[in-house]
């Protein structure tokens, strides 16, 4: 038998009424809405899970050195460069380095085959730079590993909840939330901490089901956000 999976507007009214109160007025649905992109960079913070990881490429061009990501893009786990298809493919591995080491390359604009790169985390999006620039001498790819941010919901709660999240998150995501609305509701504090407790237990049966048993494969290297 297929599992039904409730819809956003379903998960709303579930996790109010966990939390003792009623979904009425457009200020609860704005809350609501609120709550659940909160939550969901929350879980950003808690570590990777396999269904935040997508593999991806970029096709690099002579002479330029930086390259915007694709738009839900977190940070990059691993990256190499390409050269070939095929049987003649191969990939070189690339070296992450800080904003301060990259500041103090004299000749950033050096081109040739590509061994270093820097990711900036901007606000609004998240790019790559590379050292040296790619040459013409050959045609390179930019191959890697990228955690993916989960989408928030900009307006109104239409959609299948699937969209958002893998369903075995969504009774972490129910419990979140009626832990996140009750956190708000003075006439209810009483149950904060016993949905906390559910909250961070259902918490840990989802990533317990969405962790890869070589877990070393997602440490991500260390990163530099500023000089």
């Amino acid at each position: 038998m297929a599992v039904v999976v409730p819809d956003i507007p379903d998960l709303f009214e579930e996790a109010y009424a966990r939390a003792g109160v009623e979904l009425r007025t457009g200020n609860d649905l704005r809350e609501a809405r609120r709550s659940f992109n909160i939550l969901t960079m929350e879980w950003q913070n808690r570590g990777l899970n396999l269904w935040t990881i997508a593999a991806g490429t970029t096709s690099l061009t002579a002479g330029t050195a930086t390259y915007t990501l694709p738009t839900d893009t977190v940070d990059l786990l691993e990256h190499t460069i390409r050269t070939g298809s095929g049987t003649t493919q191969a990939d070189s591995s690339l070296t992450r380095i800080s904003v301060s080491t990259y500041q103090k390359i004299s000749a950033k604009n050096s081109q040739g085959k590509p061994s270093q790169i820097f990711i900036q985390r901007l606000s609004a999006s998240v790019t790559a730079t590379l050292y040296p620039v790619p040459d013409s001498a050959d045609t390179y790819t930019l191959s890697y590993y990228r955690v993916v941010g989960v989408d928030g919901i900009s307006s109104g709660i239409e959609g299948t909840t699937t969209s958002f999240v893998p369903p075995r998150f969504v009774p972490c995501l129910v419990s979140g939330l009626a832990y996140y609305t009750a956190m708000k509701k003075p006439e209810v504090a009483a149950r904060v901490a016993p949905l906390k407790q559910e909250y961070e237990f259902q918490f840990e049966l989802a990533a317990g089901e969405d962790t890869e048993s070589a877990s070393a494969r997602f440490v991500p290297y260390n990163t530099f956000y500023g000089s």
